[in-house]
This record gives C-alpha cells, structure tokens and sequence, in this order.
C-alpha cells in the first residue's frame, strides 16, 4: 500500500473523530483565556470593565457558562474537580473586588456566577457523556 493510499484510508475511517478530538484540545487554553478575562472584567476599575451586551445579570451567567463549558470539556476526567473550584471560585473571584475601590461584591453576582459556571460544566458534562457512547474504543473517559 502506498503512503498517499495508507493517508486515504486513515482519513476516511478516522478524519471525523480526529477534527472532534482537536476541538476538545483548544478546550484548555480557551478555558483558561476565559478566566483570565473573567478575573480581569472582575477585578478591574469599573470603568475599564467591558460593556454589557444585555443585562449585568446575563453576562456574568454566561461568561461563566462558557468558562464551566470550556473547563468541562478541556479536562473531562477532573470534572468534579473542576465543578468545586469554578464554583467556589465565583465566589472568591467576586471576593477579589474589595481589593478595587470602585467595585463591590455582592453575594447575588457571586450566586449568578456559580449557576452559570455549574450550568456550563453540566453542558460539557453531557458533552463528555455522549462522547463516550460515541467513542471507538469501550474505555470511559474517565480511564483513558
């Protein structure tokens, strides 16, 4: 078999699950760029903060929405891990504005952060779920 037939073949059998598995390796970095924008939109002067795109409550749920995604996704076999520190994290993230004089933190920002943050790793969670199901090999990604 020749090297341009062997490329042929790995490809069509293969090429779907290994496009799916590149997306779940940008998982890390864009989790981690997330939240460091969100520390940053958390921590900063409240005139440096970003501009809201529909209500403050809205934003926050879904910027942690996306981190708990991302997170969930980028690393499936720490989940549980991960699902405490997020969560407690909003909390001690929101903590942080006392350090800013402009900011203040309140424990409903922190509470609208945690539900997004827990409602993002529930949506990677059934993500990783359904991966399993569809995953070549039997190995749960828990063993893998």
């Amino acid at each position: 078999m020749a090297a341009d037939e062997l490329i042929l073949t790995v490809n069509e059998k293969g090429g779907h699950l290994y496009e799916g598995m590149m997306i779940f390796k940008f998982a890390k970095p864009l989790a981690w760029l997330l939240l460091a924008f969100i520390i940053f939109a958390t921590v900063s002067p409240i005139g440096e903060r970003p501009d809201t795109v529909t209500t403050v409550d809205v934003d926050r749920a879904a910027a942690y929405l996306l981190v708990g995604f991302a997170f969930a996704l980028g690393y499936p076999k720490q989940w549980k891990m991960v699902a405490v520190l997020l969560i407690v994290g909003a909390f001690a993230i929101e903590y942080l504005q006392y350090l800013a004089p402009t900011r203040h933190p309140r424990l409903h920002d922190a509470s609208v952060k945690a539900m997004g943050a827990a409602l993002g790793l529930l949506a990677g969670w059934v993500i990783n779920r359904w991966r399993e199901t569809k995953a070549p090999n039997a190995l749960p990604l828990t063993e893998r």
